[in-house]
């Protein structure tokens, strides 16, 4: 399948996750810049940084957040090196399957990694064109900020893909934040 035809057919995860009833006003900074093809995410949690960054680092907690519910992350592995692969499916409660893969091109620990991340197929080959992350991590007060930068290779890709994105994001935030919370006690 060519990648733009894919982009084109009705994605069932798209589709649950434009359909959910989404508040506005988002609760991280989330920017656009066409002209750079490039997506800002700028989000803070009430945890430390040694627990944000497992929970961005270590798939037994990635996969419990990492994804927009109802759908579920479930990594196939991981690993957390550079050079290393993360290959994982978010998958409906019906079982459909949507299968990424997630490159880790530089890691500075607990303050930044880069990756490459594509859309692939259940045999790990990569859907054209991807994008590279580029995640920072720091603490103040015993809060942790993130800030992400996501540039596109194409601005087709990233005006396609940029309201599910920014819902899923939102769905995926919330989650984390729960998790959180959760973990600290």
């Amino acid at each position: 399948m060519q990648p733009e035809t894919r982009f084109n057919q009705p994605d069932t995860a798209l589709s649950t996750i434009k359909n959910k009833k989404m508040n506005t006003n988002l609760p991280f900074d989330f920017n656009v810049d066409k002209t750079t093809k490039t997506v800002s995410i700028d989000m803070e949690f009430a945890a430390g940084l040694p627990l944000v960054w497992d929970a961005f680092t270590k798939p037994e907690i990635l996969d419990q957040w990492y994804a927009p519910k109802p759908w579920v992350s479930k990594a196939k592995f991981m690993d957390f090196k550079v050079g290393g692969r993360r290959f994982y499916a978010m998958v409906s409660p019906e079982g459909e399957e949507r299968w990424s893969v997630q490159k880790y091109t530089s890691i500075s620990p607990k303050t930044n990694f880069k990756m490459y991340n594509a859309f692939a197929d259940k045999d790990e080959n990569p859907e054209l064109p991807g994008s590279d992350w580029d995640l920072n991590f720091r603490e103040q007060n015993g809060k942790t900020k993130v800030s992400i930068t996501i540039f596109n290779e194409s601005l087709e890709r990233l005006e396609k893909l940029i309201d599910g994105f920014k819902i899923g994001m939102a769905m995926t935030y919330e989650n984390l934040t729960g998790l959180l919370a959760t973990l600290q006690k």
